[in-house]
């Protein structure tokens, strides 16, 4: 589930898919003998310029990874190992955010095997791989190995062999690895330049803190400082741009920090559990309350004591200290806003912390280089006043806001139905109402300073934020909201699914057995053998909807792209629609339970049940996926992801139905 920063909510990562037919790989093969009975079987292809294949060891929720079959095996002949494979490259990607291991121009993959039947002639072997440039195809190859006359003296006992050993010291675990679904994927500029995003929303909310009560008077001060104490201007301005530069390096140790104590992906795998949302709810709505004058956070007075005998050191070490007691003093101002960038850039796994703190200390040293640099800029800086504490009390609202959005995940995985869509937009439209409210003077906050006018800028934004709070009014009663659609639950988790004025009842008596009026009255299954079974009797194709209750994504997908008129019709009259949900979390009867083969995960719940079906027949655990099938459960065409493009997604379903036969 994608989240947002708190104080850019319509900022969403988007991707675009579509399909095109290449051949960017071209096999060989050969065998090379070892002794009578043990052989190599090396397939090598040619890569094609800029074009990748990936690893069978790329890690999980990268790529997708080689996966190899050999045909026939048991007792003709033994596997010696895994397949070996030609030295790859290492990278880091910001789209999938994990390590990818790759191969360019060429790649030999060897698999060494031992005869047991001294007839065999020819071993089959087939590839499934991933290959890529600006998009992604998963492809296929067959192999016909023909083998020498073979001679065994006496019959072979082959002991079981160890074979998650890879050449380099390597341990992989035997699973399906997590990857695209067999799709062509056209990343958008935003999933190309994932982490350049985090850095400039980080940045934002650095700018955002540099605005705070805490920070903006510390500009002019510690500017000021640094040019009467240094020896001559050039020494002043150095300091100033020593002191920013050791401000950035502090954070970016944080995110660093952040980054070895949890991992590249532990968080994001939390993103759908209940229980990390209600945590975050519990510490944004502490953060909320700190900006909005209830209390203040503070590190101990001894920490910033002890530092600011330090920073009387001078030289580097003193100027190293300065910038750790800003960081510590101001921490009351920047501590909510550093811990809000922590959550969502740290759920984004990877380096992501670290780019964040990047972001946002640069931003907060950026004023203090620039003015030393440029000491009569800072006539033209603003007083110091209340407009400080109204910044600040904005991001409390902004937050407020935010927190609620993490305990709506929590409730919709736990279909608890105690914050449905009626409640949600209600908290929203109070909370946005108040701020306006306060923006346009009518309240006030602890404190405040006496208010004797409203300035332009004060008066413009209390406009916009009073129009925002009208515009999410009619969603009360059944507006799809377009704006933020990826945020409210879905219109079918409210008290009234069918919108306030709404009448299903003769619709609902038209229910075949196993269905639910969906997303725009759309006749929905929740369970697969139900829906393809219905799907067999209308004879009409499936489409299956890979879905989670607290996916982001997908709710975009269903408001604004499902509610197009001629998308909309397709859905309603000319497929069986599936929706199942990856994180529904009831308990499998004891009967249904089992252990997955793919990943060797206990499955439990729906959820689980589900996501191993999806992980095991798409080769991915990433929603939202769309899959149209006939009624043999073969592909119509390639299933797709989140296509935001209403015409791209029209043409696909069109595609793939007009092939159902």
């Amino acid at each position: 589930m994608k989240k947002v920063l708190f104080f850019l909510l319509s900022f969403l990562a988007l991707a675009n898919v579509n399909a095109q037919i290449v051949n960017p790989v071209k096999w060989t093969s050969k065998v090379e003998k070892i002794s009578d009975t043990e052989f190599n079987l090396v397939m090598e292809g040619k890569i094609e310029d800029n074009w990748h294949v990936y690893s069978q060891f790329t890690p999980e929720n990268g790529p997708l990874a080689a996966e190899f079959k050999f045909k026939d095996a048991k007792g003709n002949f033994e596997l010696i190992g895994k397949v070996k494979e030609s030295p790859y490259k290492k990278q880091y990607n910001d789209v999938f955010e994990v390590d990818e291991y790759y191969f360019e121009k060429k790649v030999t993959f060897t698999q060494k095997v031992k005869i047991i039947n001294a007839n065999l002639t020819t071993i089959k072997a087939t590839i499934d791989y991933q290959v890529c440039k600006e998009v992604c195809i998963n492809q296929d190859n067959a192999f016909t190995f023909q083998l020498p006359k073979i001679t065994i003296s006496s019959p072979t006992v082959v002991t079981n062999v160890d074979t998650t050993k890879v050449d380099e010291g390597q341990t992989v675990k035997d699973e399906v690895k997590s990857s695209l679904v067999s799709k062509v994927i056209k990343p958008s500029k935003e999933d190309k330049k994932g982490l350049l995003t985090i850095f400039f929303l980080a940045f934002l909310g650095g700018f955002a803190a540099l605005l705070t009560p805490c920070v903006f008077p510390m500009i002019p001060m510690t500017v000021s400082f640094f040019t009467k104490q240094s020896k001559n201007p050039g020494q002043g301005k150095r300091n100033a741009i020593l002191y920013g530069l050791s401000i950035i390096g502090i954070y970016v140790v944080l995110g660093l920090a952040i980054t070895a104590i949890f991992g590249a992906d532990a968080l994001n795998a939390l993103s759908t559990n209940p229980w990390f949302n209600l945590f975050f709810f519990l510490l944004l709505i502490v953060f909320a309350a700190s900006f909005l004058g209830a209390f203040e956070i503070m590190l101990p007075n001894s920490w910033a004591n002890k530092v600011d005998r330090q920073a009387d050191r001078g030289g580097f070490i003193g100027i190293l200290f300065m910038a750790l007691a800003l960081a510590i003093v101001s921490f009351s101002c920047t501590g909510p806003i550093v811990g809000t960038l922590l959550v969502e850039s740290a759920s984004k796994g990877g380096i992501a912390p670290i780019v964040g703190m990047l972001g946002f200390s640069s931003a907060l040293a950026l004023p203090f280089m620039l003015f030393a640099m440029f000491p009569s800029w800072m006539n033209s800086l603003p007083k110091s006043g209340g407009w400080l504490n109204t910044v600040k009390v904005s991001l409390g609202f902004l937050e407020l806001a935010l927190a609620f959005k993490f305990l709506s995940n929590a409730d919709l995985v736990l279909q608890l139905h105690l914050l449905e869509r009626e409640v949600f937009l209600a908290i929203w439209i109070a909370v946005f109402g108040v701020w306006a409210l306060y923006l346009l003077g009518k309240i006030t906050t602890p404190h405040d300073s006496p208010l004797t006018h409203i300035s332009v800028g004060r008066l413009s934004l209390g406009l916009l934020v009073l129009a925002f709070t009208v515009y999410m009014i009619p969603g009360l009663f059944g507006a799809p909201l377009k704006l933020i659609s990826a945020f409210p639950p879905p219109q079918t988790y409210s008290e009234s699914p069918r919108g306030f004025f709404g009448n299903a009842s003769s619709t609902k008596d038209k229910l075949p057995d196993g269905a639910k009026l969906g997303e725009h009255d759309i006749v929905t299954f929740t369970d697969y053998e139900k829906g393809l079974a219905y799907a067999k009797e209308v004879n009409k194709p499936v489409m299956i909807d890979f879905t989670g209750h607290a996916c982001v994504n997908c709710r975009k997908m269903e408001i604004n792209v499902w509610s197009d008129e001629k998308v909309l019709g397709i859905l309603k009259n000319d497929v069986v629609l599936i929706s199942l949900y990856v994180d529904e979390n009831i308990d499998l009867p004891k009967s249904e339970q089992f252990i997955s083969k793919s990943t060797g995960s206990e499955i439990v719940t729906v959820g689980d049940k589900w996501t191993d079906f999806m992980i095991t027949k798409y080769k991915t655990n990433t929603q939202p996926l769309y899959v149209l099938i006939d009624l043999n459960e073969d592909n119509l065409n390639n299933p797709i992801s989140y296509t935001p493009n209403i015409s791209e997604y029209l043409a696909w379903l069109k595609d793939g139905v007009s092939k159902f036969k």
